[in-house]
């Protein structure tokens, strides 16, 4: 499989450029552009795999999410300088729902398939909760319940003073793990990572890391450009675009790691990069393009759709019930990704 993904880079970055200076067809490149970032995202996860061996599974959990996360990061940046603000509030819904149903949902299922049982830290568990409830159920429901009577600066000031918010408390929540209460709750994860050796050096992992974002960031830019045509020429409304298509390529790097590390039963940094990664797309990421937006000629109001907002609180909801306990097998993987599938289903269809 390295080999493809060798080759896929190998052939998709010429191609990109080439197919861009060329003016190919939008179709055809946005099949290139999409794999292209799927190869590249699986060299991410090589890295961030390595540095969690070397930094522990918090860390590593946050560095894939993060590095996972700048790939959504750059394609909504660009979508955001195109004027798509429904593409990216749309992406953010599908991270989210992605994140927690089909990431989270893939990792117990396969790891289910090999182990009975798979445990992870109880307190993480809880705490996760209780960010989740913040982050998709209080910061993204008031916004569009007190924006139905406001104006459109009263709305954006809500907007922004509710980003300011929660980016503040995203940077509380890793002092609170990473500084004043790590290695309070051990995890099992670190004994089991004592022996191994990571595939690659932290300064080759790194170095790898910075590379492909790069290269990720120039294939974006030209991948949003596609949006427009291939929704018309497949009936895709830009909800769907959002929600599906960039949530499951901008996000290639985390289904990865997080299903490694599940089939490895390394459950604490599968769960760390799947609700880790929801929780910084709500808390930072959401917010961070929020402000991004004032710099711009359309400004983005964190404002969801009732759609948007009903999938992104069940799909929270079943999280919890089914994380809660800190233990999980492969029934429940398979209940998160029925629940995906039908939400998708209902964003074709809308």
């Amino acid at each position: 499989m390295e080999k493809v993904f060798f080759i896929m880079i190998a052939l998709g970055l010429p191609l990109s450029v080439a197919g861009s200076f060329l003016h190919w067809s939008p179709v055809l490149m946005f099949i290139i552009y999409c794999l292209t970032i799927i190869a590249l995202a699986s060299y991410m996860g090589r890295a961030t795999e390595s540095l969690a061996i070397v930094v522990g599974p918090r860390i590593g959990g946050l560095l894939n999410a993060t590095f996972g996360n700048a790939v959504e990061l750059i394609i909504s940046i660009f979508a955001l300088k195109a004027g798509l603000i429904s593409v990216v509030l749309a992406s953010l819904t599908g991270s989210v729902i992605g994140n927690l149903l089909l990431v989270g949902g893939l990792s117990f299922f396969i790891g289910g398939l090999k182990f009975k049982r798979q445990k992870f830290d109880i307190h993480d568990a809880s705490h996760n909760a209780g960010l989740l409830i913040f982050a998709i159920i209080v910061a993204f429901v008031v916004p569009e319940v007190f924006s139905r009577h406001m104006t459109e600066d009263k709305t954006m000031t809500l907007s922004v003073s509710i980003s300011l918010v929660m980016i503040v408390l995203y940077l509380a929540a890793l002092f609170f793990k990473l500084v004043t209460h790590r290695g309070v709750y051990n995890t099992e994860d670190a004994t089991q990572q004592e022996d191994e050796t990571p595939e690659w050096g932290k300064k080759r992992s790194i170095f790898v890391l910075l590379l492909a974002t790069l290269a990720v960031a120039f294939v974006s830019e030209q991948l949003v450009h596609t949006f427009g045509y291939v929704g018309a020429k497949f009936g895709w409304s830009e909800l769907f675009i959002g929600i599906i298509i960039v949530a499951i390529v901008g996000n290639a790097a985390e289904h990865a790691s997080a299903i490694l590390m599940a089939y490895k039963n390394k459950m604490n940094v599968a769960v760390e990069i799947a609700i880790g990664s929801t929780l910084q797309i709500a808390m930072f990421v959401a917010p961070v393009l929020v402000l991004i937006s004032l710099f711009l000629p359309t400004q983005m109001p964190l404002v969801f759709t009732w759609p948007e907002l009903v999938a992104m609180i069940v799909a929270v909801l079943i999280t919890i019930m089914i994380t809660i306990d800190g233990d999980t097998n492969w029934f429940e993987g398979a209940t998160l990704l029925a629940s995906y599938i039908i939400i998708g289903i209902g964003f074709y269809l809308i």
